[in-house]
């Protein structure tokens, strides 16, 4: 065989796993989700899983979209916060309609004031025209008040990242502010764990799929080069992972206290 003979084969080779590996990059984020969303669905109780997750995914790639404007980093990167937009959404509508449908006689909560006349009359005297307790924010009973809220945190950013597009500092800093939102992705369950002394409700495989996804995301921006904000906080992403696998062994092996539930186990204090 001549020196250099596979050379033609090679490049298509490479070629094929760069795709590969910007199609994992893409839609890899949101696999995660699918056992979760399945188990959701199937037992229509989404205690074990905090819905401050998707709080923290939405705010984490509505900034990388923002920081892609000031600089422009891989295409992949920008579909994956594109996806991952719309998967959040889609979590956090099931959530919310398992959640009011396991509730009774609780009073709605929303983002913007009430317009139903159920509302009203659970409305106390003086309701301004936001209804914005923040011992209940995120815990709202329609999903439109979850997307208004995020369509005025997108209006807000945005505006100020236009305003400030031209500030080397404010660009860097809005890419760190990305990045480290997302590391911070597993906190919100590290913490309901803990204040439930159990992982009961949560899909292992989900976070088994979290580490592994982390683990390569992580080693994908060392290898390309992405901007340095990126790597850093996937290696504090991979850490928060490994807690949460700490939890389940030691919450299966050695049993705290069981959290006392309510009736209907679907409730705001999951969410």
């Amino acid at each position: 065989m001549e020196p250099g003979g596979p050379e033609w084969l090679l490049v298509p080779m490479q070629q094929l796993v760069s795709w590969g590996a910007a199609g994992a990059m893409v839609f890899g984020g949101v696999v995660p989700y699918i056992p979760q969303y399945r188990d959701i669905r199937r037992t229509q109780n989404a205690e074990g899983f905090s819905t401050y997750v998707c709080l923290v995914l939405l705010v984490a790639n509505i900034l990388r979209i923002l920081f892609w404007f000031g600089r422009r980093f891989e295409s992949p990167l920008l579909w994956q916060s594109i996806i991952m937009i719309i998967t959040m959404l889609l979590m956090l509508k099931l959530c919310t309609e398992v959640r009011v449908s396991n509730e009774l006689n609780v009073k709605r909560r929303s983002f913007a004031a009430a317009d139903s006349k159920d509302e009203e009359i659970k409305a106390p005297p003086k309701r301004s025209y936001l209804d914005f307790d923040l011992n209940y924010f995120w815990h709202w009973s329609k999903f439109t008040d979850y997307v208004q809220c995020v369509l005025t945190f997108t209006g807000v950013t945005g505006y100020i990242t236009y305003l400030w597009l031209d500030s080397s500092l404010f660009v860097e800093t809005l890419g760190f502010l990305a990045v480290f939102t997302e590391a911070m992705l597993g906190v919100p369950q590290l913490y309901r764990n803990y204040q439930n002394r159990s992982t009961e409700g949560m899909s292992i495989k989900m976070v088994l799929m979290w580490t592994s996804g982390d683990t390569f995301k992580t080693v994908y921006f060392i290898l390309n080069q992405a901007p340095f904000q990126f790597s850093i906080c996937g290696l504090l992403q991979v850490f928060v992972d490994i807690a949460i696998l700490l939890q389940v062994y030691l919450y299966s092996y050695y049993p705290q206290k069981p959290v006392s539930h309510t009736a209907h186990p679907a409730s705001t204090k999951a969410l």
